[in-house]
């Protein structure tokens, strides 16, 4: 596999990027590091392309699918010699999903967003420093971006993960941004936690943000924090399009709108037992 200069295998798969500390929590932080992988593929991969972007040894490496598959987290296919999720996995997702996600909640509001703007809408979370993205609606016409539901992203360099970061309380941030690898998607991106901050300080003045085509090429957005109950930030929402549609300066008269929604779904979360984002 060839590779972009500065970028992983798993950044050229769009996989998660692991911990700099990858594989401390012993066999369990091992076996999720491996959970991660196989999932980021989003189809069923083959030992060998695990092996290439496993921080682990062959022989690890296999002992940990081994364990995984037959505690049904992972399912093996005997004839094609992939690994896909499990009915286990699925079943702990859906019921994560349901208990834990802004999806089901936000999803009216979301809907009704993506019909107003008739731009792409990202609804995320935050989870170990990393944004979750939790819903996504485009529309039929839409464009193809990286972010899917269940995706993981970087926060320093997506407009739902800076505004998510400049809504924290100060210890809660400043351990999340600690976290951050801040590796260089583009040329645009923060490398550095120096020229983050300031920008996280403008986003707490201004209310939202933007994504400057930090993570893609030719994909902007604006975003803005959903509260739930005080000011405890638990998510966030954006409008993301194309720079072959608009410029920075026009997806600024989405602001109104997304605003509004984000204080929507703040208020219908109100008495949901949300995780504060961290």
């Amino acid at each position: 596999m060839s590779r972009v200069a500065g970028q992983f295998p798993h950044q050229m798969l769009g996989l998660p990027t692991l911990n700099k500390q990858v594989g401390t929590d012993g066999t369990v932080g091992k076996a999720l590091d491996i959970l991660d992988i196989v999932v980021g593929f989003a189809r069923a991969v083959r030992f060998s392309e695990l092996l290439e972007v496993s921080p682990y040894p062959k022989a690890t490496l296999h002992r940990i699918l081994q364990t995984l598959t037959n505690q049904g987290m992972l399912s093996l296919d005997p004839d094609r010699h992939t690994y896909s999720p499990g009915m286990r996995l699925v079943r702990i997702a859906h019921h994560a999903w349901n208990q834990s996600s802004l999806a089901p909640l936000a999803e009216p509001f979301v809907t009704s967003l993506a019909a107003d703007v008739g731009e792409t809408i990202h609804l995320a979370q935050m989870e170990n420093s990393r944004v979750v993205f939790v819903d996504k609606h485009s529309p039929p016409d839409g464009f193809r971006t990286m972010a899917q539901p269940g995706r993981r992203s970087p926060a320093h360099c997506t407009g739902v993960g800076k505004v998510m970061l400049a809504f924290m309380d100060a210890d809660k941030r400043d351990a999340a941004i600690e976290r951050q690898l801040f590796e260089p998607f583009t040329p645009a991106t923060h490398q550095t936690r120096e020229t983050l901050l300031p920008e996280l300080e403008a986003i707490r003045k201004d209310g939202i943000a933007f994504d400057r085509e930090e993570h893609e090429r030719g994909i902007i957005s604006i975003a803005a924090p959903i509260f739930g109950g005080g000011d405890y930030v638990i998510g966030s929402i954006s409008v993301v399009t194309s720079t072959l549609k608009m410029s920075l300066n026009e997806i600024e008269k989405f602001r109104p709108a997304l605003l509004r929604t984000a204080t929507q779904i703040g208020s219908e979360a109100s008495v949901w037992p949300y995780p504060l984002a961290q």
